[in-house]
């Protein structure tokens, strides 16, 4: 998906060199979220000048095209702002042309990065063509610029701020997006827009920050200037609030004047990730959806876009400036040769940051904080269903059985979009689980909000904290797996499987019947670590089985039952995705109904055949495939002395048969990763690649 990356300092001088380095290194820090090309928009040298780097490929080509240029880079300024973005094609191939910053008109009177997509694009463009208005490529976005620079124009008597003709654009658009505008009208100063994508501002200053909150201007709002102080809110439904905040006036909170109350000396960083601003600073803010956000002269201003015509204010009336959690050497990818591989051999670390502050081994008692306040609503319930997309689903899907045997309510597992799709019918005393990486999985916020209007009881199991689920959840689990450096989510699969498994031994801790289940359980999630450490060390030879008996292959078959039926489809997921070979997951239980008739010594089958109940009928169906020739790969136990001589296998430790598709899945990731590294892709960077909204 795309990443946007805007720099903005106020009294604070930087030659230019400095400045397109901060801007490619902000858009290299975002190369995980996989694009096509990037570009940038800077100040020139003449007045209303902008001048654009655009290359088609990585940061890399970027910073190459910059290098040969002729551009004075030693110029200096002490107030400027810039924009950046890496595109993912959605409108359009990708070319220079199609390759934001997109502008309004040959003069660059408006400039615009856009992470989303506008859904009524076309219209607009037939709209904006009829009027005159020529395009240069075939982006949504650049329907964006050309509608501001319309707007803009149409009212030559009466010119509106920056803000407000943001506020008249955004009115026209429908779909999701984050948007960062920039003008030659208005100097040094640029707006943001947020509705369904990731946005965040960080603020770094040379002194403390006096305030660490900034209140919102809601529409009819009195003007900037007047000096009044800012209410505590004691609105039950901010979230956001704090238990107590000073009085200061509006004035202050957004200047961010330093102790004697001068203006003082500030950068402001504006990115999709937390990943692209935390070297610069730790102070962030997170705009929610239909928040307009002003920076001049070294202000920061939060407007609302208000679409909800009664005039109620859903929001908090502040925003929080934040402190983020995570350290530069975790976006980096250290002795490791990719972040994909990096973030396998951090699993061991990452399930202990799950269960940590959560689990005591010792009482085997478990306690989740952000579910305490409704763990009785949460039993009392009729059904639970999950709703995710991808990696997520899967993780779901892994844990529905254990759910349904603990606490015995039925359970239903749901791919967000076509959940929406379906109108799926949803009622009051539902219990709705939302999981997702990011937080930010736009098909999954929209299944969020349809069960909130139903009155469902929402739950969200997420991985970034402040993200739009966790903010419009009633309750719910961080995952605390750190920040995704890489696009295949390995570590999120496994610390999603054990938040999810957390929950369901939480909510059956009231049921004597269950203890001795529970308890095994948990003694199987300590092992945990130790064990997943022990199927890494096997990487040797799963690298020799990728580039020897999958090497050539076309397409690969993985199949299992029960617990094992998710580890099928994530490991297939990882291995098309990252090595873009055609895999597929299947049901062994199925393999009667159509798939046993593309089995025989040309098709690679990767079968998982763990011991649990339902180990005999996998073995059922180890026998139907090799009876038609196929030479299987089997996933099995350390000291399973039922597999056949000759046959080859992948050895993993056994462990409780709920958590046993924990480690089933560590060599499918390997595989899939040594099969791409094989065929020369980059697995950091796997084409059409797209987990959250994009442009």
């Amino acid at each position: 998906m795309c990443g946007i990356f805007g720099y903005c300092n106020f009294l604070k001088e930087k030659d230019r060199k400095e400045i397109l380095e901060i801007l490619c290194t902000g858009l290299a820090r975002q190369e995980y979220r996989g694009y096509d090309s990037a570009g940038l928009g800077i100040d020139g040298d003449k007045t209303n000048e902008i001048v654009f780097f655009k290359e088609v490929g990585k940061v890399a080509g970027l910073r190459q095209r910059i290098a040969e240029s002729t551009i004075d880079t030693t110029k200096t300024v002490i107030s400027q702002v810039s924009i950046a973005h890496t595109r993912w094609a959605t409108h359009g191939p990708p070319s220079v042309a199609n390759c934001h910053p997109l502008r309004s008109d040959v003069n660059n009177e408006f400039i615009v990065v856009h992470n989303g997509i506008v859904t009524n694009a076309i219209a607009l463009r037939q709209v904006l063509q009829k009027r005159g208005f020529k395009f240069e490529s075939d982006t949504d976005t650049e329907a964006v610029a050309i509608l501001t620079k319309y707007v803009y124009d149409s009212r030559p008597d009466k010119r509106m701020t920056f803000t407000a003709l943001v506020k008249t654009v955004l009115k026209e658009l429908e779909g999701s997006f984050a948007l960062v505008f920039k003008s030659i009208h208005f100097p040094n100063e640029i707006v943001t827009a947020r509705r369904g994508s990731p946005l965040l501002i960080g603020v770094k200053t040379d002194k403390k920050l006096k305030v660490d909150f900034l209140d919102v201007e809601f529409a009819g709002a009195e003007a900037d200037t007047k000096a009044e102080s800012l209410a505590v809110p004691t609105s039950p439904t901010s979230r956001l609030a704090p238990p107590s905040l000073p009085k200061v006036s509006r004035r202050r909170s957004r200047n961010f004047m330093s102790e004697d109350g001068m203006p003082q000396p500030i950068e402001f960083f504006i990115a999709s990730d937390a990943s692209a601003i935390v070297e610069h600073t730790k102070r962030v803010l997170y705009l929610e959806d239909d928040d307009i956000a002003h920076i001049a002269e070294g202000q920061l201003h939060i407007h609302r876009l208000r679409r909800d015509e009664s005039g109620k204010a859903e929001t908090p009336a502040i925003r929080n400036i934040e402190t983020l959690e995570i350290e530069i050497a975790e976006i980096m990818k250290g002795k490791f040769d990719h972040f994909m591989q990096k973030e396998i051999y951090e699993q061991p670390e990452s399930v202990v940051n799950t269960m940590r502050g959560r689990m005591n081994f010792d009482d085997y008692k478990i306690t989740l904080g952000g579910l305490r306040a409704y763990l009785h609503i949460m039993r009392r319930g009729r059904r639970i269903v999950f709703c995710a997309c991808g990696t997520s689903y899967h993780s779901a899907l892994a844990t529905r059985a254990i759910f349904e045997e603990l606490t015995e309510i039925p359970v239903s597992v749901e791919l967000a979009s076509d959940f929406l799709d379906r109108k799926t019918p949803i009622f009051r005393d539902d219990i709705c689980v939302f999981v997702s990486q990011s937080g930010e999985t736009a098909d999954t916020i929209l299944a969020l909000r349809y069960c909130l209007e139903r009155g469902a009881l929402c739950v969200g199991v997420v991985n970034t904290v402040g993200s739009t689920i966790s903010r419009e959840t009633h309750c719910g689990i961080h995952i605390n797996a750190g920040p995704e450096v890489g696009v295949a989510s390995t570590k999120a699969y496994t610390s999603q499987y054990i938040a999810l498994m957390l929950m369901a031994l939480q909510l059956s801790e009231d049921r004597i019947s269950f203890t001795e289940r529970r308890n095994q359980i948990i003694d199987g999630l300590r092992a945990l670590p130790a064990q997943i450490k022990s199927v890494l060390e096997n990487d040797k030879s799963l690298r020799e089985l990728a580039n020897s008996l999958l090497a050539n292959s076309r397409s690969l078959l993985l199949m299992g039952r029960g617990y094992q039926h998710a580890t099928c489809l994530e490991g297939a997921l990882k291995i098309k995705e990252i090595s873009y070979m055609h895999s597929e997951g299947i049901l062994a239980g199925e393999l009667k109904h159509g798939p046993l008739a593309l089995i025989d010594e040309n098709m690679p089958v990767i079968i998982i055949m763990t011991q649990d109940s339902l180990y005999p009928k996998v073995q059922s169906a180890f026998e139907q495939i090799t009876a038609r020739k196929a030479h299987p790969i089997v996933v099995c136990n350390e000291g399973d002395t039922g597999i056949k001589a000759g046959v080859k296998t992948i050895r993993v430790p056994r462990t409780v048969d709920c958590l046993q598709g924990l480690l089933n899945i560590i060599p499918l990731q390997l595989l899939s990763y040594h099969l791409a590294i094989k065929n020369g892709f980059d697995v950091d960077f796997p084409r059409n690649f797209q987990s959250r909204p994009s442009k």
